[in-house]
């Protein structure tokens, strides 16, 4: 049985010795608990442990998932890939899009939105074809239409880098990643995972995106 309180107790503690081996507050560093195939009741756990904020990646497992769930004052971030015909389904779901990778997405949310809705844009670190994003020289017209809609609020941006055995490989996507955000003048660099978050916030990370480290092993 995964000790989720335990989990979520040396994470904290990895964080913060991560925060200080690059100069910043532990505090500056939030911790997103990825929550896809969890379990209700890990979940739960893991909030009561004084986590604020889940991640889902599909919409329809956030749909039969987050009624059973105590979500008051638990910020709901989309961090799969979202398709334009289920834009609407997000909204009703999901405090924050991370996943923004295309004009026509962005436009789309601003339109169907009724209230201000936080994004990040997901760029692409690598060549793989398997992960999303905007690649880096096709970022500014992402950027320009968030920033001339009406609804849309760009907090910042999220990366995921191809997977490397060691995490001192990633180092270079996640330098890149908070390079970009910087330039833009932007205030969030959501980076890094279960196995490389550390060096992710060594290289500036905001707001590090756990799954398998905090609730163990996906059923």
């Amino acid at each position: 049985m995964t000790d989720v309180a335990e989990n979520y107790r040396r994470i904290r503690g990895r964080i913060g010795e991560a925060a200080t081996r690059s100069g910043r507050s532990p505090e500056s560093i939030r911790l997103l608990g990825v929550t896809k195939r969890v379990d209700p009741d890990r979940i739960l756990e893991a909030i009561d442990c004084g986590l604020t904020e889940i991640g889902e990646n599909r919409i329809q497992e956030a749909e039969s998932k987050f009624p059973l769930l105590a979500l008051n004052g638990v910020t709901r971030h989309l961090v799969g890939h979202l398709q334009s015909n289920k834009a609407s389904r997000a909204i009703d779901l999901f405090s924050v899009i991370q996943s923004v990778d295309r004009v026509e997405l962005a436009e789309r949310l601003d339109r169907i939105s009724k209230t201000r809705l936080r994004v990040l844009i997901q760029m692409k670190l690598g060549s793989e074809e398997t992960k999303s994003g905007v690649p880096e020289e096709r970022l500014q017209p992402l950027v320009d239409a968030i920033r001339a809609s009406e609804r849309l609020e760009l907090q910042g941006l999220m990366g995921i880098p191809p997977y490397c055995e060691d995490p001192q490989q990633a180092r270079p996507y996640f330098r890149q990643l908070k390079r970009k955000t910087t330039e833009l003048g932007l205030t969030e660099t959501s980076m890094g995972m279960s196995h490389d978050f550390e060096v992710a916030i060594e290289e500036g990370s905001t707001l590090v995106r756990i799954g398998t480290a905090l609730f163990g092993a996906r059923s």
